[in-house]
């Protein structure tokens, strides 16, 4: 064993002392770090999991779905896409690589049921709407093309549509009205989260587009087209999405016969976008969190540098000791620094452990959350809790070091 090793576990002995011998004010000191610690690692890990929450629920829908919507044009006015420009995004010689092409309306109209009322989010679509969605039907059949087409008054509820109408009666076959049109249930969706375009899926009443454009809003541009929400577009498989969204760009600029220099009046967002841009506003609220949670961590280092400031006045004589038997300033200097280190980690490791505990109590907890502490964020924390150690005990050491031997021998 060197002597350099050996001077610094003869400090850390000492420090342990001092730890053992003052618990209650070591404890004190160490809670601003033991908070810090744990709140960064916990709010980081909790941040990642929620990303990868996200991610897992988009791409349990594919990579290869596009939506497009409408822009504004160079005037400022909204450029509505029409049922007849979704028809020609559907024609196999313009968008070849497109495997499926709907258009969808949405709408929010007063809907009653079961003697029961609520504000509905109403969703007209085609009849590949669940082979598209990758979402099956829970309870009865979904609508059909022949429905589709004779503007049949039929719906199919999201769960939670049926948690608010009929929390006690069998929904199949019951009758509901929609904006004072009656409609009759033939099925409920299986449950899909929040996840996709468009919020809460389990929120949604969907009905035929054609009964939705016809009975329900009866909206028509200037051209006296009807008007849709949005396109929903399904490509052949995930490699073939750009080629496919330049695909609908050229033909939607055709349609509208957009000159070459004029920007579009439509955007295409893909499942891809989507996953970049939520990713970027997770990524964000991490870093927030972990800045506020680190600011405990600031006032934990200035703890430890105010107990180091107490304990050089309280230890005076003995740095006068120890000077005048030889020690040199470095071996000081050392001393107190180790001994604020150790303070430091020792802060640290505790909280490393409640984080942990935290961790795998939101992991148990219902919100489906996997949260789980990655070495990188340990090492991190162990880190962070050496810096503040060393940086906040600097100064105390330095002053213990400045100690004059003979003034330090005569102090009271």
């Amino acid at each position: 064993m060197t002597p350099m090793i050996g001077i610094l576990l003869e400090n850390i002995r000492i420090a342990l002392i001092g730890l053992r011998t003052n618990k209650l004010r070591s404890a004190l000191t160490m809670l601003g770090i033991t908070i810090g610690v744990s709140a960064v690692i916990s709010l980081v890990s909790i941040g990642q999991a929620v990303d990868s929450f996200v991610r897992d629920q988009f791409l349990g829908l594919g990579t290869n779905l596009m939506l497009v919507v409408p822009a504004q044009n160079d005037r400022g006015e909204t450029v509505r896409i029409t049922l007849n420009e979704a028809r020609a995004l559907a024609d196999p010689r313009r968008v070849p690589d497109a495997l499926y092409v709907m258009p969808q309306v949405n709408l929010t109209r007063p809907t009653t049921g079961n003697g029961r009322s609520t504000n509905g989010r109403i969703r007209g679509v085609g009849a590949e709407f669940p082979t598209i969605r990758s979402r099956p039907v829970q309870e009865g059949r979904f609508f059909d093309q022949t429905e589709v087409d004779g503007l049949a008054r039929v719906a199919v509820i999201g769960l939670t549509v049926v948690d608010r109408l009929f929390p006690d009666v069998y929904p199949i076959g019951q009758s509901i009205r929609i904006g004072g049109v009656a409609f009759r249930v033939i099925g409920v969706m299986s449950r899909a989260g929040g996840a996709g375009f468009g919020g809460d899926e389990d929120d949604l009443i969907f009905i035929p587009i054609t009964t939705a454009q016809t009975r329900l809003s009866g909206e028509r541009v200037l051209t006296g087209e009807r008007p849709v929400t949005n396109v929903l577009v399904q490509a052949r498989d995930g490699s073939v999405v750009d080629l496919v969204a330049q695909q609908i760009r050229q033909t939607l600029r055709e349609e509208r016969r957009i000159a070459f220099r004029d920007e579009d009046t439509f955007q295409i967002f893909t499942q891809t976008d989507l996953l970049n841009s939520l990713g970027q506003i997770t990524a964000l609220m991490t870093i927030f969190l972990a800045v506020i949670a680190g600011i405990s961590l600031l006032v934990g280092g200035i703890g430890i540098m105010n107990i180091m400031l107490v304990t050089v006045t309280e230890r005076t004589r003995e740095i006068g000791l120890r000077k005048a038997v030889g020690a040199q300033k470095r071996d000081i200097v050392l001393q107190f620094l180790t001994e604020a280190t150790v303070l430091s980690l020792t802060g640290g490791g505790i909280g490393i452990a409640l984080a942990l505990g935290a961790s795998a109590l939101v992991s148990a907890s219902p919100l489906g959350l996997t949260v789980s502490i990655e070495a990188a964020n340990v090492l991190l924390a162990t880190f962070i809790s050496v810096a503040i150690g060393i940086f906040f005990g600097i100064y105390p050491a330095s002053r213990a070091a400045a100690l004059n031997p003979i003034d330090a021998l005569r102090y009271e």
